[in-house]
């Protein structure tokens, strides 16, 4: 069984930037690929970012050029780097990796 333990979420005024973090602890035994997903209000969780377990990444179009996810194999930890945040990129945000979700860390871009 893994577990998974999100940080950095946080209040920051939008053009500012966060990271993300997610460590990834337990039974791992194979690289698997790395999402990052957000959840606004009374929606359906949604993909922001993924990384393949070779490296390819895929963003949504609404982060392109903005967020950048990445992966440390070594010390299994993933991280999602959001630039130029926008109000509109408030939201729940989780990770999910070997087939767990993290708890999920609160983002909030004010105006």
């Amino acid at each position: 069984q893994v577990q998974l333990v999100e940080s950095g979420g946080g209040l920051v005024q939008a053009g500012g930037s966060l990271r993300l973090s997610c460590a990834a602890s337990g039974s791992i035994f194979v690289i698997d690929a790395m999402g990052w997903y957000r959840q606004f209000p009374g929606k359906q969780r949604e993909l922001v970012a993924r990384i393949s377990s070779s490296g390819s990444t895929d963003y949504a179009d609404s982060v392109k050029g903005r967020f950048t996810i990445s992966r440390d194999n070594a010390k299994n930890t993933g991280s999602l780097q959001m630039n130029s945040l926008k109000p509109e990129d408030t939201a729940l945000y989780y990770c999910h990796w070997y087939g767990t979700w993290g708890q999920g860390t609160q983002v909030t871009v004010s105006s």
